[in-house]
């Protein structure tokens, strides 16, 4: 499986759109955990996210039919930034469903992007509530649906993303840190790491309250949430991708759950070091990372003098988040950890 998709990853197409992000050292974060710990800064593509890369792979190998039929998705942001953007770029029509829970910087970049080639609509409270909307649209305009997780190509696209941690870090690696919404990240980053290093622990991350990757895999099947949690609003999903779920099941060594408070210290913790702020679910990974750290020291098994990446997976928050995200920043502190093991 994992050499199937390495073939597929290194034929993708992101590079018309998407960058070469930067592998950035973090000094602080370093002295904090006791190890070297390194940033790979997704939060410094055009859409201030990884999401671009796979939208783009996704629609650029769409027949000229397709494309001219236009194209759908459901998003809690980043992906609709990401569809917004190549459907500019390809000059195709894109309609864009969002949850109206949807950060209004996230709206409007996506008008920003898209121009005059995107139609918004905002629905429901979740990501899960938009697809089931975006669903009906697509049947009524026989539009291409362009999953924001659950496609091999746009997985494909989320996988140059460890494809780039490789070849800017060709020595070991402990761990990579990866947030984890429906997969389609942890699962492109997986695939390829695994394929090439498979020593490489691949660890994903997610909030307490929307869990529903973690919960899947212990259960072996595709668990649904009756509900999640939305101050992490760009992993708040419901229900994980089938392939995303099986991807997982094989690659991921780990899973580390989070809270709020443990997000917010870890946003901080990355402004220190590079004076970016990171969304929520963009700090989630180093939020992850610490913890995974701190569990491994209390278990008696510390982990240290080793290289360990996060991926600062987007900075779309809204401004009048910081206030909260700074009075709950200090409170993470020496919290307990909770990991679960697949």
């Amino acid at each position: 499986m994992t050499a199937e998709y390495l073939k597929n990853i290194l034929a993708t197409r992101v590079y018309d759109v998407a960058v070469v992000t930067p592998l950035d050292h973090a000094p602080s974060l370093s002295r904090l955990t006791g190890n070297r710990v390194y940033l790979k800064r997704e939060d410094t593509q055009p859409v201030f996210s990884f999401k671009l890369r796979g939208a783009y792979n996704k629609m650029a190998g769409l027949a000229p039919a397709e494309r001219r039929r236009g194209v759908i998705c459901a998003s809690a942001g980043n992906h609709a930034q990401g569809v917004a953007l190549s459907a500019a770029r390809l000059q195709c029509s894109a309609t864009i469903v969002m949850p109206v829970t949807t950060p209004a910087v996230k709206v409007d970049a996506v008008k920003q992007h898209g121009g005059k080639f995107v139609d918004i609509v905002l629905h429901g409270e979740s990501y899960s509530d938009a697809a089931r909307h975006a669903s009906i649209l697509q049947a009524e305009r026989q539009a291409s649906f362009i999953h924001p997780f659950d496609d091999p190509d746009v997985i494909c696209g989320q996988g140059t993303v460890g494809m780039e941690i490789l070849h800017q870090h060709p020595g070991p690696i402990h761990a990579i840190f990866v947030a984890v919404g429906g997969g389609g990240l942890i699962a492109g980053v997986g695939a390829y790491v695994k394929a090439c290093r498979p020593d490489t622990k691949i660890i994903g991350v997610q909030t307490r309250d929307s869990n529903a990757m973690a919960r899947s895999v212990e259960a072996n099947e595709r668990v649904s949430l009756s509900q999640v949690g939305l101050f992490s609003d760009g992993t708040a999903v419901r229900l994980v991708g089938k392939e995303t779920f099986r991807i997982a099941q094989q690659v991921v060594d780990e899973f580390i759950l989070v809270d709020t408070d443990d997000i917010c210290a870890a946003i901080e913790d990355v402004f220190k070091d590079t004076r970016a702020i990171l969304e929520p679910s963009g700090a989630l990974a180093v939020a992850g990372m610490k913890a995974y750290t701190r569990g491994r020291e209390a278990l008696g098994k510390p982990v240290c003098g080793q290289a360990l990446v996060a991926v600062a997976s987007g900075a779309n928050i809204d401004f009048s988040r910081l206030q909260f995200v700074s009075e709950r920043a200090g409170k993470a502190r020496n919290l307990p950890t909770e990991q679960t093991l697949p």
